[in-house]
């Protein structure tokens, strides 16, 4: 038998790596564990620690949020500034203290610290003028008297106001509650 060519184009199958491992691992299956382990790491940081994901149930927040929906929370997103009238937060119902809360809510925040929120006839008024508020389909007939927040407090609501504000878990949320910022 003739010795090969070692310029040939054949090669044995001992000498390269089929496709099928080539595609699945790599060509150096060292390098593919070590990415593997920082994909999973970085994964598991971010999804622990900065975005929390949080499943909506309910209809508080349509149409925005539909039922059933996954969405992220952000925690870092007020490390450099305060909410903002109209963001979507997290909103923590357990202590504070408890680093991964296992029920939140998703509110929309319609009032600031230092503000009087009110409902005439269904319109949100915030120290006695009516806020303007696009992101809201859905007329309502809500009539409550007027709430003055504290230097730490917050206004927080739903955005489907369709249904009798009994049925709604809304109002003066303190700061420490607020677990970060909706990305969806």
């Amino acid at each position: 038998m003739p010795a090969q060519n070692q310029n040939s184009p054949i090669s044995s199958p001992a000498q390269s790596p089929s496709w099928v491992r080539v595609v699945v691992i790599g060509r150096n299956w060292k390098l593919t564990l070590t990415r593997l382990i920082v994909l999973v790491l970085t994964c598991f940081v971010v999804f622990r620690f900065v975005l929390l994901p949080v499943r909506v149930e309910g209809i508080s927040m349509l149409p925005a949020y539909s039922n059933g929906s996954v969405n992220f929370v952000n925690r870092l997103a007020y490390l450099r500034h305060e909410p903002r009238r109209g963001d979507v937060v997290g909103i923590r119902l357990s202590d504070p203290s408890i680093t991964w809360p296992s029920i939140m809510y998703l509110k929309r925040i319609i009032g600031l610290p230092g503000d009087t929120v009110a409902f005439v006839d269904g319109t949100v008024l915030i120290n006695g003028k009516a806020l303007d508020e696009p992101y809201e389909k859905y007329s309502c007939d809500w009539n409550l008297p007027p709430v003055k927040l504290g230097l730490t407090e917050y206004f927080v609501v739903g955005d489907n106001r369709s249904m009798p504000a009994e049925f709604h878990v809304f109002g003066k949320v303190e700061r420490n509650h607020l677990v970060g910022k909706a990305v969806l």
